[in-house]
């Protein structure tokens, strides 16, 4: 006999044992009817929704579909005891019969297929409530429910697609394609854009397109050298970095809804951001860096990848030299400017670098090994275009100066020096931010588990180490990390 929860098979997952026989204390009969009905989890509710008959039973109702629109539909359902698909029935108000003639007793239901149940989150190992088990399911089902119009998926490489795919799964096959599919007019394909041909992009035209791009955390490496992204933001509207039109997390923050719950979650990730010294692509060190400035007022000023739809998708300046020069003029010639290049553009990979003779005057420093999240520590404040480092430094309650129109400039919280649209009319918090960027617009995939899994559980892996690649992927990088050596070398970078 197996219990109503599981969790779902997502595409390359290892997920350990979710239940174990054994009674489970906490939350009474009605409010674990009432948490399944809610969530809509429960069977295979990751399964195929199809529309079924009126009176349900065991002979009719496939085992591999969705149970909530079955039982949407449904009048009366007929089951043994022994089925857990009794909850289901209960929790959906239906009327329920059990065949072998004995009363319907609900307390016993649940008590059978759900409260006696040892159930341990599968991230930490730790024994958790039913109530916390379904709502765990319920996380992922909203997850797999955003994904069920995606009947493709295009521009990505072949070593994203392992960490992508559960993030992306619609409880059916692997969406990522070669080419365009013949596809209905209310399908969605979800798209890297940067990597689509001319074709492929002429073929969408008309389409409704989901674009994916990295999460603000990101991985222990850099996306140049093919280390895989652990988190994705999927928007229906744009992309953050395009201030030409409303993304999906600019209308959270312009409209969205923050109870106190929700903002005092995103100021404990705050807080163990922080502490961890966690960046997009890297982990700080505990010591403090030295002020090489002395008492001088630091200023730090983070470069980006020039060609970078982040910069080139408009709202941002068209090169670092350009943001280097006004950061100076700002700063005036007593602060101590320090200057970090882009890592990718340092690795060798992308547009970007400053050439020596132009740093003169600019610069006091240029850093190019000290982690970000170590530099924004040490640095009074910081100049930026359209830079995530500029979040970052907020995370850190650092002064920012915003010279492009990145995702967080226009809410209060910034000094905005580009043009920011004049419909970003909210004033945030910092963590109201915070819940936007972290909790509510991107999507985290456990790096140990292969599950999709919440902001926490990734911050809390990262923090105790880099997850380690397999060792194809490793390959992947060596060779990477050593292409961009090469075109350093080559002056190329």
């Amino acid at each position: 006999m197996a219990p109503i929860l599981a969790i779902p098979p997502f595409p390359g997952a290892r997920p350990p044992a979710f239940a174990v026989p054994g009674s489970s204390a906490g939350d009474d009969a009605p409010a674990l009817l009432a948490a399944l009905a809610r969530h809509r989890v429960g069977g295979c509710y990751w399964g195929r929704q199809i529309s079924g008959p009126a009176v349900l039973d065991a002979a009719n109702w496939p085992t591999d579909s969705d149970p909530w629109p079955l039982l949407d539909a449904a009048t009366e359902v007929r089951l043994p005891a022994d089925d857990p698909r009794t909850l289901l029935a209960l929790a959906a108000r239906k009327p329920l019969t059990l065949v072998d003639g004995t009363a319907v007793d609900a307390d016993a239901l649940v008590q059978r297929h759900l409260a006696g149940w040892h159930w341990h989150d599968p991230f930490s190992g730790q024994a958790i409530t039913a109530l916390q088990a379904i709502e765990l399911c319920g996380f992922w089902r909203q997850l797999i429910d955003a994904n069920r119009g995606i009947k493709a998926a295009l521009g990505f490489a072949y070593w994203k697609r392992p960490s992508v795919a559960p993030l992306l799964w619609n409880g059916g096959e692997s969406p990522f394609r070669r080419g365009v599919p013949s596809l209905a007019a209310a399908d969605q394909v979800a798209i890297w854009r940067s990597r689509l041909s001319a074709a492929q992009t002429r073929a969408l035209i008309g389409r409704p397109v989901l674009e994916v791009e990295d999460g603000f955390i990101r991985s222990a490496g850099l996306g140049a050298d093919c280390v895989p992204p652990l988190s994705i933001i999927v928007d229906a509207h744009g992309v953050h970095f395009d201030p030409s039109r409303p993304s999906g997390l600019e209308m959270i923050l312009q409209a969205g809804d923050f109870p106190p719950a929700l903002v005092a979650r995103a100021a404990a990730l705050r807080v163990a951001i922080v502490a961890a010294g966690l960046s997009k692509y890297e982990r700080g060190e505990a010591a403090p860096l030295p002020r090489p400035g002395g008492e001088r007022r630091h200023v730090l000023v983070p470069g980006q990848v020039e060609d970078d739809r982040a910069v080139t998708s408009g709202g941002a300046l068209s090169s670092n030299l350009e943001l280097l020069r006004r950061a100076r003029a700002a700063a005036g010639p007593e602060a101590f400017v320090i200057y970090k290049p882009h890592p990718d553009v340092l690795a060798g990979h992308r547009k970007g670098r400053i050439a020596d003779a132009d740093m003169a005057g600019l610069a006091d420093r240029i850093e190019t090994t000290a982690p970000m999240a170590d530099l924004i520590t040490m640095a009074d404040e910081l100049h930026v275009n359209s830079s995530l480092a500029g979040f970052e430094a907020l995370l850190r309650e650092k002064p920012v100066t915003v010279h492009g129109v990145p995702f967080y400039a226009g809410w209060g919280l910034t000094t905005d020096r580009g043009p920011v649209p004049a419909r970003r009319t909210a004033r945030r918090s910092l963590d109201e931010l915070v819940a936007a960027a972290y909790l509510l617009y991107p999507r985290y995939l456990d790096p140990e588990t292969g599950l999709p899994c919440p902001a926490e559980v990734l911050v809390q892996r990262l923090t105790a180490g880099p997850p380690s690649l397999d060792p194809a992927a490793s390959a992947v990088v060596a060779v990477r990390r050593g292409t961009g050596r090469l075109r350093r070398l080559l002056g190329r970078g």
